[in-house]
């Protein structure tokens, strides 16, 4: 029997594998070539998360350390930080100070014009309620009528003071969004320092705005003047005298008349106005002007020479008062029909006659207007010539100009050019 084929087993794959030495080169290669593909494509926003630490630049060495930049924690000012006027110096202008006609347009809104009996003068909003002006705008009226803003109010006098010749008023019904002005004070200004005096020129002129600068702080008694030659006329008196930054610092109160007066106007220091406002009124009589006279002529006179001047300044102005009504009696005959326009300027209508182009007249009309003119012009010039030899006198004499004025109000001849 032929025999059976022999039949060899399969050979059988080795199952031993790549040695370990070629295994740990291929995974080598492998990681390496990862890590190069993961820095190549890493995604933007990753990368972007990695936090940095945050470097500031020191100040450089020239700048001084207040001017160094402040972190921003430090800036969070309260927004009800409030500003002591009495305690804290008065603001300087500054290279940062609003323009001129800002301060004065944002100053504006809150003088007002005051009628107070016969007279008339300015004033400002201190509270919406509250005005301060001086005491000779209001007299001895126990109430005035203001105009701020295109409207009108009534308010009562609620305290004066005669020695810092400042008065406050108690406004009636007073517009809620009244603006107001800040007070200032006089201890940190300095000679040169430039100042907007703001009133009604002449009692009708609202709004009237001078500028000038500080020439000199001046101490009659217990009182402080500020000199400027800012132009304060009849009418500014009470006004506010503010500095750069719109603050006040002054009253307006008088200016000197005459030839040596002229650009010579004083404001009564602010600082006066704060015993006042607290209701607490002096019972000196002396008035800053009176004080202001003595500085300015050095007056040695006695008291008798005083008496005896006072009573011949009086006397004189009687005089010439009586003449007046006279020539007011004639300007009622014909101003109705021979005067085209007149600028009040006094206690008297015709006082018109003394400011210049005051009075235009009107000539088409049938009376006689040149005439009636003429004889108006001769008799006013004596009253003026008498009423201003009869000043003279009494300034020699020793007769305070406060004296002086309430002597010319007694009898109706009150104007500013004597």
């Amino acid at each position: 029997m032929p025999a059976a084929p022999t039949v060899e087993p399969a050979p059988e794959q080795d199952r031993r594998g790549p040695s370990p030495l070629l295994l740990g080169l291929l995974l080598g290669l492998a990681v390496a070539a990862g890590m190069l593909w993961w820095l190549k494509e890493e995604p933007v926003a990753q990368r972007a998360a990695v936090t940095v630490p945050r470097v500031e630049a020191a100040p450089a060495a020239d700048v001084p350390p207040e001017q160094a930049p402040v972190p921003e924690a430090e800036l969070n000012v309260p927004a009800d930080t409030s500003f002591d006027a009495a305690a804290a110096p008065n603001p300087v202008a500054s290279a940062t100070s609003s323009a001129l006609e800002d301060v004065v347009a944002r100053a504006l809104p809150a003088v007002a014009s005051i009628q107070a009996g016969r007279g008339r003068g300015t004033g400002f909003f201190i509270q919406r309620d509250i005005v301060l002006t001086n005491q000779h705008v209001v007299g001895n009226e126990t109430s005035v009528q203001l105009t701020a803003g295109g409207k009108r109010y009534s308010a009562r006098v609620t305290n004066t003071s005669t020695s810092t010749d400042l008065a406050v008023l108690q406004v009636y019904g007073p517009d809620p969004t009244q603006p107001t002005l800040r007070l200032g004070s006089a201890k940190g200004i300095r000679p040169g320092q430039e100042v907007v005096a703001i009133g009604s020129a002449l009692g009708v002129l609202s709004n009237t705005v001078t500028r000038g600068i500080v020439s000199a702080l001046r101490e009659t008694g217990s009182v402080t003047l500020i000199q400027t030659d800012a132009a304060i006329n009849p009418g500014n008196s009470g006004g506010p005298l503010v500095d750069r930054n719109g603050v006040v610092i002054g009253v307006n109160s008088m200016k000197i008349g005459g030839a040596t007066g002229e650009g010579l106007a004083f404001a009564v220091a602010i600082d006066h106005a704060s015993q006042l406002l607290s209701g607490k009124a002096t019972s000196a009589t002396a008035t800053p002007l009176q004080g202001l006279n003595k500085i300015m002529t050095g007056s040695t006179a006695s008291e008798d020479q005083r008496e005896q001047g006072t009573a011949a300044y009086q006397a004189a102005v009687e005089r010439a008062a009586q003449r007046g009504n006279q020539m007011d009696d004639f300007w009622e005959r014909s101003a109705r029909s021979c005067v085209a326009r007149a600028v009040r300027a006094g206690d008297r209508p015709w006082f018109a006659l003394y400011e210049p182009n005051g009075l235009q007249i009107q000539l088409s009309s049938g009376t006689n207007c040149e005439g009636w003119l003429g004889t108006m012009q001769n008799n006013a010039g004596i009253i003026r010539s008498e009423m201003s030899r009869a000043a003279e006198n009494a300034r020699r004499q020793g007769v305070y100009p406060g004296v002086m004025r309430d002597i010319r109000r007694q009898h109706k001849m009150e104007w500013q050019g004597w």
